[in-house]
C-alpha cells in the first residue's frame, strides 16, 4: 500500500528520525560526569576529546531537529521533497561501518537546504524581529559560512554547539541569536570572541571587557561609619542585624584606630576601590537555612568576619556596596537575562568583590565567560583555608585532591582565612571584641581591671556539642561554678547535667558580661577554630581546651572531610595553642581526669591578665587589610613584587616536612609570593646542592630535592607553589620570612 507524505508530515517524520538517532549517538559519547558535575551551557570541547566524531554528528542532528521543528511550525509551504527524505532514510540502511560517514554527508546537504529555507523565511517575513542595543544585527539575505582560522581553533565546534543549544538559555536570544549561522557567528565574534571578526563589520573590544580605569580618586581614612550603615540598610534579617549590631558596638574603637593609623603614617592614603561585599551564604536557599540558625545557637564566626571587614574597608575610605540577594547581584554586575550562559553586558564596575564559596558559585552562574576574565578581582572568605593542590582543578582530579570545594583555579592568596593557619592563603582575621566602656562604668571598674569569680563558662551553644563530655565538665565543676549558654528549644527538657547553670542563648552584650566574670572558658572540642576563645582571652579568661590525639584531619574527621586542606588539627583551637599558649591557653587530655584537675588547679593559682595579639585589634586589622588592598594585584601577568625580595629567607627543609613546618621551626612563616625567587637551578647551586638531573613539572611539592638520585625538581605551574605538602623522599625548598610582632601577615619590609 502506497501512502503519500504531505510536506509538513515529511518534516515531522524527519524530525522524529533525527531525534531518535540523536539520542542513540548521545548515549555513546556523553560522559557520566557531564550530567553530574558540569554546569549547563558549557561547550562540548570542555568535556574532553572522547567520541569526537559522534559528538559533532550528534550536535548536528540536534541542530537539524530544532530547525525542522521550527520550520514546520512557521511555514506550511516549507517542504523537503520525497527524494530528499528517501535519500536520507536509505542512508540509514547502509552497512554499520559506513553509517556515521554517510549520515554526516547527507545531513550536511539537508542542512544547507534548511538554512536556505530559513533565510528565505526571514527575508519574506512582514514582521522582522525586534532589536535593542544588545541584539546583534545580521543582514536578512546574508550568506554565512563557518570560517577556518588557526587563530580561532574552536570556532566550528562552538557554532555546532549553539546551533543545538541556542534555545537552552534566553540570554542567547537577548544577544540576537536566532538559530541561523549568521547570528551565531556574529555572537561568537562580537560577544564571546571564539570566532574571527565578520568581514565588513567593525570589530572592537568585547563589550564586557575591562576598560582603562583612571584611578585618580584617593581613599582617605574616615572618622565615621555612616556610609556602611547606609549600604547595610538595604538588607535585613537576623544575620544582617547581628552584623549591624556588632559594627555599632565597636564603632568608637574603629574610628579611634583609624585616627591613630592616620597620625602615625602618611602611607595610609591609597587608591579608592569600588568594592562589592556579597556573603553568598546569606543568599538564596542556603541563606534561609543560615538565617534560621543565627538565633538558635548556630555558627556566627563568618558573620563576625563580614562585620569587621565591612567596618575596616569603610574606615579605610573605600566605596562599598553590600548585597545578600542573588537577584540584586545579577543587576549589580550587569548580567544578561537568562541562566548565566552568556557574558555580562558591560565591564565590571567593581575593583574588588569579597564573597565566599557559595557566592563564587553564584558569580560563575551569572557572569558566563566574563567570570574567567574577572576572577582576579575576587577575594574569598574561607574560614578553614584552601591549599594549592585542591585549588587547581586539573591537578586535583588527577592527584586525588578533588573535593566539593576548591578547583576554582584562583591564586591561592585570593582565599582569605579567619586565622593564619594556611600561609598559602591570605590571613584576613577579625577583631576581638572586648567589653565596652559603658559596662565597665556600670560595674565601677577601671578599664584595665578585671574582677574574676570562681566560675567557668562552657564554650558550646548547642546540645550535641556536649555529647560524651559530661565527665570532663564534672571535674571542672568540682572547683568552679560552671555556666552554659546553650540554646533551649521551647517546651523541651534540658539534656545538660544537673550541675550546669544554663543561661540559654545570650545576646552578645550579656555574653561578654558573663565572660568578664569568668576565670575559665572551657572548650568541648567543637566548634573548631572560632572567634570566641580569642575574645574570652581578651577579657582575661583562661581557655582550657581538648588535645586531639591523633590529630583531626580530613582522613579521620567528618567535619574536615571534603574540605580543601590536609591540615592536622592538634587541638580545638590550634592558633590559640601555638601563638598564645600558657598561661592564656591550656591544652589537656580531657579523658584523663588527673590531667584536667591539675590544669584547673594551676589556672586558679595564677593571675592572668587580658591579652589580645595586635593582629586581632582594630588597628592591626586596618593595617593588614590596607596592605592587601594596596599591594595584592592578581590581575597582572608580571611577577609579584610584594612582599619584596629583601624579606626572603631561603631554607632547605629536612625530608618529609612541609614548608609550613620548616619555616615555623625557624620562628619564621612561609611566604608563597616569594616562591618564584627559588624556582631556578641557580638557587640549588647557591645552596651547594649538586643536581644530577633537573626536571620541571606540575607538582605542589616543587621546588624540592630528592637525595636518592640527586634529582632537583622545579615548578612548572605557578598556581601550585605551595607551603603545604610533604613527602618522605623530598626536601622542600622553602621561602620563609620574618613577621612583625603580633602581626603574622606582614613582614618588617612589607609596610
Amino acid at each position: 500500500m502506497h501512502v503519500a507524505l504531505r510536506p509538513r508530515s515529511g518534516c515531522l517524520v524527519l524530525c522524529l528520525c533525527l531525534s531518535v538517532f540523536t539520542l542513540l549517538l548521545q548515549s555513546l559519547w556523553v560522559p557520566l560526569e557531564m550530567t553530574r558535575d558540569e554546569p549547563a551551557g558549557r561547550s562540548p570541547e570542555e568535556q574532553g576529546q572522547r567520541g569526537l566524531g559522534f559528538r559533532r554528528l550528534a550536535l548536528r542532528l540536534e541542530a537539524l531537529s530544532t530547525q525542522v521543528q521550527r520550520l514546520s511550525r512557521e511555514r506550511d509551504n516549507t517542504q523537503l521533497t520525497r527524494d530528499d527524505l528517501s535519500l536520507l532514510l536509505q542512508s540509514f540502511r547502509h552497512n554499520q561501518q559506513g553509517l556515521a560517514r554517510l549520515v554526516e554527508r547527507e545531513l550536511k546537504r539537508v542542512s544547507q537546504r534548511l538554512d536556505q529555507l530559513s533565510r528565505q523565511h526571514h527575508h519574506q517575513s512582514d514582521t522582522p524581529p525586534s532589536h535593542d542595543e544588545h541584539r546583534l544585527h545580521t543582514g536578512p539575505s546574508e550568506k554565512c559560512e563557518v570560517p577556518i582560522d588557526p587563530a580561532y581553533p574552536v570556532c566550528a565546534e562552538k557554532v555546532e554547539f549553539l546551533r543545538a543549544r541556542w534555545q537552552s538559555d534566553p540570554c542567547y536570544s537577548f544577544y540576537g541569536v536566532d538559530g541561523t549561522t549568521c547570528s551565531i557567528l556574529t555572537y561568537l565574534s562580537q560577544i564571546e570572541d571564539f570566532c574571527p571578526p565578520r568581514l565588513g563589520r567593525n570589530h572592537s573590544a568585547l563589550p564586557w571587557h575591562e576598560k582603562p580605569h583612571p584611578y585618580t580618586e584617593k581613599a582617605e581614612i574616615r572618622t565615621t561609619l555612616s556610609p556602611l550603615y547606609e549600604v547595610i540598610s538595604n538588607s535585613s534579617g537576623p544575620a544582617i542585624n547581628f552584623i549591624r549590631s556588632r559594627v555599632e558596638r565597636m564603632s568608637e574603637r574603629w574610628i579611634q584606630a583609624g585616627l591613630r593609623m592616620r597620625q602615625r603614617s602618611n602611607k595610609t592614603v591609597s587608591t579608592l576601590m569600588r568594592v562589592l561585599l556579597y556573603p553568598g551564604a546569606l543568599a538564596g536557599s542556603v541563606g534561609q537555612h543560615f538565617e534560621s540558625m543565627v538565633e538558635t545557637g548556630g555558627p556566627l564566626g563568618e558573620l563576625v568576619q563580614w562585620a569587621d571587614l565591612s567596618a575596616c574597608l569603610t574606615i579605610l575610605g573605600h566605596k562599598l556596596t553590600f548585597s545578600t540577594s542573588q537577584q540584586q547581584l545579577q543587576s549589580l554586575i550587569g548580567a544578561a537575562p537568562g541562566q548565566g550562559s552568556c557574558p555580562i553586558q558591560r565591564p565590571l564596575t567593581f575593583d574588588l568583590i569579597y564573597t565566599d564559596y557559595h557566592g563564587l558559585a553564584h558569580l560563575q552562574g551569572t557572569m558566563g565567560l566574563a567570570f574567567l576574565h574577572y576572577k582576579c578581582r575576587f577575594r574569598i572568605l574561607d574560614s578553614f583555608g584552601t591549599e594549592p593542590a585542591f585549588n587547581l582543578g586539573s591537578y586535583a582530579r588527577t592527584h586525588g585532591y578533588k573535593t566539593l570545594w576548591g578547583s576554582w583555579g584562583l591564586q591561592p592568596l585570593q582565599y582569605m582565612t579567619m586565622f593564619p593557619h594556611t600561609p598559602d592563603n591570605s590571613f584576613l582575621g577579625f577583631v576581638s571584641e572586648e567589653a565596652v566602656k559603658q559596662e565597665a562604668r556600670e560595674e565601677e571598674l577601671e578599664a584595665d581591671t578585671y574582677r574574676k569569680d570562681r566560675i567557668a563558662v562552657v564554650y558550646g551553644k548547642q546540645d550535641y556539642m556536649w555529647q560524651g563530655k559530661s565527665d570532663y565538665v564534672e571535674v571542672i565543676s568540682e572547683v568552679l561554678e560552671t555556666h552554659a549558654t546553650v540554646y533551649q528549644t521551647p517546651g523541651r527538657a534540658s539534656n545538660l547535667p544537673g550541675f550546669i547553670r544554663n543561661h540559654g542563648l545570650l545576646t552578645q552584650e550579656r555574653f561578654l558580661r558573663l565572660l568578664r566574670r569568668a576565670k575559665v572558658f572551657v572548650g568541648l572540642g567543637f566548634p573548631y577554630e572560632g572567634p570566641a576563645p580569642i575574645e574570652a582571652i581578651a577579657l582575661g579568661c583562661v581557655f582550657l581546651q581538648p588535645r586531639f590525639d591523633p590529630p583531626h584531619s580530613s582522613d579521620n574527621n567528618n567535619f574536615y572531610k571534603g574540605k580543601p586542606t590536609t591540615r592536622q588539627i592538634s587541638s580545638q583551637h590550634p592558633y590559640a595553642e601555638t601563638f598564645m599558649g600558657k598561661p592564656h591557653v591550656w591544652t589537656v587530655d580531657v579523658t584523663n581526669k588527673t590531667d584536667v584537675r591539675e590544669a584547673v588547679r594551676a589556672i586558679l593559682q595564677d593571675e592572668v591578665k587580658p591579652f589580645t595579639p595586635r593582629e586581632f585589634r582594630c588597628e592591626g586589622m586596618l593595617e593588614r587589610v590596607h596592605a592587601y588592598v594596596t599591594h595584592q594585584n592578581f590581575c597582572s601577568n608580571s611577577i609579584p613584587t610584594w612582599p619584596p625580595e629583601s624579606a626572603l629567607r631561603v631554607h632547605l627543609g629536612p625530608l618529609g616536612q612541609s614548608c609550613v613546618s620548616v619555616c615555623r621551626r625557624a620562628s619564621l612563616v612561609c611566604e608563597p609570593a616569594l616562591f618564584h625567587h627559588l624556582n631556578s637551578p641557580a638557587v640549588f647551586t647557591r645552596l651547594k646542592i649538586g643536581c644530577s638531573s633537573i626536571g620541571q613539572e606540575e607538582n605542589h611539592l616543587f621546588p624540592s630535592y630528592n637525595p636518592w638520585g640527586r634529582h632537583c625538581g622545579l615548578q612548572q605551574e605557578p598556581l601550585l607553589f605551595s607551603c603545604a605538602g610533604s613527602d618522605p623522599s623530598r626536601r622542600r625548598l622553602c621561602p620563609c620570612r620574618a613577621h612583625l610582632p603580633g602581626q603574622v601577615a606582614l613582614c618588617p619590609d612589607c609596610i
